[in-house]
C-alpha cells in the first residue's frame, strides 16, 4: 500500500485547520497510509540577515531529511515549482507508483520556505499557485489534492 508522509515545518494553530486536515487524512486512509510530521520552525529575528535565514533553513532541512524514508519520491511545495493540474498530479503519482514507488513525501516549509538544496533534491518541485497562501492552508490544499489524485486514479467521482 502506498505510504504518504507530509513533513511540515510549523504547527497548525487554529482548530479549523486541524479539522480540515483530519478530514482529508481520513479520506486518504481509504487509498494509502497517510501521515503528517510537524517539525519546529526555527526562530528568527524580525528582520533576519540573509545569513541568519540561510542558517535557519539549513537547520530545518537537516530535520526534514531525517524524516524522509529511503527510496521515497519527494515533492517539495514551493512557489517556483511546476504548476500542475489535478489530473497531471494524479498522472505523475500514478506513474511513480506503477514504477515501484511505495513511499511519497510532501515537504511544506515554514513561513520562510524551504532550503534551496533540499528543493533541488526533490523529485518534483510543485507550485500550487503563483499566489501566496498561509502554510496552514497549503497543508490542507496538499492533502486535498493528494486525496483528489488518488481518487482520480481509482476512477472515483470526487473530481468533476
Amino acid at each position: 500500500m502506498l505510504s504518504i508522509r507530509l513533513i511540515c515545518v510549523g504547527k497548525l494553530g487554529e482548530k479549523f485547520w486541524k479539522q480540515a486536515c483530519d478530514e482529508y487524512l481520513k479520506r486518504l486512509s481509504g487509498y494509502c497510509k497517510p501521515e503528517v510530521i510537524e517539525l519546529p520552525e526555527q526562530k528568527l529575528p524580525d528582520a533576519p540577515t540573509s545569513g541568519q535565514l540561510a542558517q535557519a533553513l539549513e537547520k530545518e532541512a537537516r530535520l526534514i531529511r531525517d524524516k524522509i524514508p529511503a527510496g521515497a519520491a519527494v515533492i517539495a511545495l514551493c512557489v517556483e515549482g511546476q504548476l500542475l493540474s489535478s489530473e497531471q498530479l494524479a498522472q505523475t503519482v500514478g506513474k511513480w507508483t506503477v514504477s515501484g514507488t511505495s513511499r511519497l513525501v510532501v515537504l511544506i516549509g515554514g513561513s520562510c520556505g524551504l532550503d534551496e538544496a533540499l528543493k533541488r533534491e526533490a523529485r518534483l518541485r510543485l507550485s500550487m499557485s503563483p499566489m501566496t497562501f498561509p502554510h496552514h492552508l497549503a497543508r490542507v490544499m496538499a492533502l486535498e489534492q493528494l486525496y483528489r489524485a488518488l481518487n482520480l486514479l481509482e476512477g472515483g467521482k470526487y473530481h468533476k
